[in-house]
């Protein structure tokens, strides 16, 4: 088996219920709003889901598929790079467990299975603390974070 990195663990506590903190995380309009990329899946076991960027374009930057999910506490996806998908070294696997605290919710997001140094490693360990900040301002506020939505236009 080949060698993994530590997993990158983050959590953020949002004023949200973990109802809206969930569909924030599934549904494509939401996801749009604070990450720059529509979330695509029908969210049942097995199934593909896609991490498609907003645009004419519509490129598809993340694929995989639907590996666990207990709606509105745990959502389990494999997370790879279109084309490398099919490589078992190329696939990670990304956890989002949510849990209600009264009217707050807790959200750990946790990347595992990365390649050592890889690229992906390097996307993950920076884009996951701004987009999920992004999500927490959005859900908080009613608008992500504009840092987010140039990096997604960057990286066109």
């Amino acid at each position: 088996m080949p060698e993994r990195a530590p997993d990158f663990v983050y959590t953020i506590f949002i004023a949200a219920s973990a109802d809206k903190v969930w569909d924030a995380l599934t549904d494509g309009e939401m996801t749009r709003a604070y990450w720059g990329h529509d979330n695509v899946s029908d969210w049942k076991p097995g199934s593909r889901w896609e991490h498609v960027r907003i645009g004419a374009e519509g490129r598809v930057d993340i694929v995989g598929k639907v590996i666990e999910i207990d709606p509105p506490r745990r959502l389990v996806v494999s997370w790879a790079s279109p084309g490398e998908e099919s490589d078992p070294a190329q696939v990670s696997r990304v956890t989002y467990a949510v849990a209600a605290l009264d009217s707050e919710t807790r959200l750990t997001v946790t990347h595992a299975d990365l390649a050592p140094g890889s690229e992906m490693q390097r996307g993950v360990t920076q884009g996951w603390p701004m987009v999920l900040s992004s999500l927490k301002s959005c859900l908080e506020t009613g608008r992500g974070l504009e840092m987010v939505r140039q990096r997604v236009k960057r990286a066109d």
